[in-house]
């Protein structure tokens, strides 16, 4: 490949600020249902929340049905907009309505059917609404660049933003509390600073994050141009699009690997629960939140160095075997805090681990992303077919799978800590003090689980082999032949 070449630039930065911008929309709604769903369900309904958990895990594998429909859609759409665009645009609407009523209070009796059937109902159409935006979004990735290298760092960038993103109801929580009536008593200004949020507060936040989301996400089809398409010749059926699976080994190490390690989606799932219990009030999620995502921001933006210096398989292995290191660190920080709170050389250390907790997550958040991007190159030079809708509907199906999995386990956790109990039996407007083995308990599924299974997803990575020369090898081929085609 020519000096020019590689040094050819597709995107400028106002595409670059819509898509990631877009994603960072997008994910601010997938944040706040996975943060707050649960506890909105168990505090303001009365739900019981292993029950919840487990209504949620159906959902995410029922409307999963969807994604691999929402991929072959996208592989053989023939919109003048593109493959990816069209389909965003009809998510939008329903992924409006549906956050905002999946926190609506019902007037069924606690614990009764209908509460559940209504909990069950609303968020299976949200998922599924959810993966009408997800799979396009993510897939596009892959088409708004033929230059791999570009491709990497637009895909670093736009993912730190989508990290933000999933964090940032921590921040639309505090707003919405001081704007609401009697909201201001959560941060102190009424002389309480531990108060539980009403329902309304759960609503306002909802319809805030619905309409801020939504608005950001139409950037990516209003403003993201896509430069590689490669039109699918035939009809892909769900068949196809698993064969394509079994065909494409390093997309299987990667899907394999993501399924093995999704104890890394337990912290946010839990992460309302673990502020009450650690820090004694939910609405300082924030301060666990951020601490942890500061460390996920750097992180990302190293990862293109470390890819650039290593590649990406050796990253991946050097970010997960750290990941376990530095969550089992925090777990046994975090024991010993618990003794003795008062202590100030605890007590940094502590936030400190969870800083570095933070500097893993390029490996679950981007590096998936990355080598799904290039698992779509090496598929498209095997067989001349360029299957983006079909790889990239099967890894947001992983996600969402893993990430629900991930909440239900770290529930089943929390609701065999006492916390509910706890709840329970305290005044309905102060936050109970919990028993040690309560917040060990808690802070194991938050830290040491998530460390556990991140060493694990190692095992399949070993294999991954489409990185340096090889990648390389690919690139240029199919630039080659994209050349040949177009004369």
């Amino acid at each position: 490949m020519s000096e020019k070449a590689k040094q050819n630039k597709y995107m400028n930065f106002k595409e670059i600020a819509a898509y990631s911008l877009g994603l960072f929309g997008f994910q601010a709604i997938v944040g706040l249902l996975n943060s707050y769903q649960a506890e909105f369900d168990g505090s303001i309904l009365g739900a019981n929340v292993t029950i919840v958990a487990i209504l949620i895990l159906v959902a995410k594998i029922l409307s999963a049905v969807a994604d691999p429909i929402v991929g072959g859609m996208v592989d053989r759409s023939k919109s003048k907009l593109g493959k990816f665009k069209p389909m965003i645009i009809y998510s939008l609407l329903p992924l409006l309505i549906f956050t905002a009523l999946v926190f609506v209070k019902v007037p069924f009796e606690a614990k009764s059917f209908g509460q559940y059937a209504w909990i069950f109902i609303t968020y299976l159409i949200w998922s599924i609404a959810m993966t009408m935006g997800d799979v396009p979004s993510q897939g596009i990735a892959s088409a708004l660049t033929p230059d791999p290298t570009e491709r990497t760092n637009v895909v670093s960038i736009s993912n730190t933003f989508k990290q933000i993103g999933f964090s940032a109801c921590v921040v639309i929580v505090p707003i919405v509390c001081l704007i609401i009536p009697g909201g201001s008593k959560v941060f102190g200004f009424e002389g309480e600073t531990d108060t539980p949020m009403i329902a309304s507060e759960y609503l306002g936040t909802a319809i805030l994050t619905a309409l801020f989301g939504c608005i950001l996400f139409a950037l990516i089809p209003l403003i993201n141009k896509e430069r590689v398409r490669v039109e699918s010749q035939e009809k892909i059926t769900t068949k196809d699009m698993f064969k394509a699976l079994k065909d494409n080994k390093p997309l299987m190490l990667v899907i394999v690997s993501y399924f093995l390690g999704f104890g890394r989606q337990m912290a946010m799932g839990i992460q309302v629960q673990a502020a009450t219990v650690i820090l004694g009030s939910q609405n300082l999620v924030a301060v666990l939140g951020i601490v942890t995502a500061i460390g996920s921001m750097i992180s990302m933006t190293l990862c293109p160095v470390l890819i650039k210096k290593l590649n990406e398989k050796r990253t991946y292995l050097i970010l997960s075997i750290y990941g376990f290191a530095a969550s089992i660190l925090s777990f046994v920080v975090g024991h010993f805090w618990f003794e003795n709170p008062k202590n100030i050389v605890l007590t940094i250390c502590f936030y400190a681990s969870l800083f570095l907790i933070g500097l893993q997550f390029g490996a679950v958040t981007l590096m998936p992303m990355i080598m799904t991007a290039d698992c779509v190159d090496y598929y498209e030079y095997e067989t001349g077919k360029r299957m983006e809708g079909a790889a990239y509907s099967i890894l947001t199906l992983t996600i969402k799978v893993c990430l629900a999995l991930g909440t239900a386990v770290g529930l089943v956790f929390v609701a065999q800590s006492g916390y509910y109990e706890a709840m329970q039996t305290a005044n309905e407007s102060i936050t109970p003090e919990f028993e040690l083995s309560t917040k060990n308990i808690i802070f194991f599924a938050y830290t040491a689980v998530p460390g556990i299974l991140a060493l694990l997803s190692t095992i399949p990575m070993f294999k991954y082999d489409i990185y340096g020369e090889k990648k390389q090898k690919i690139s240029e081929a199919l630039k080659e032949r994209r050349n040949s085609a177009e004369d």
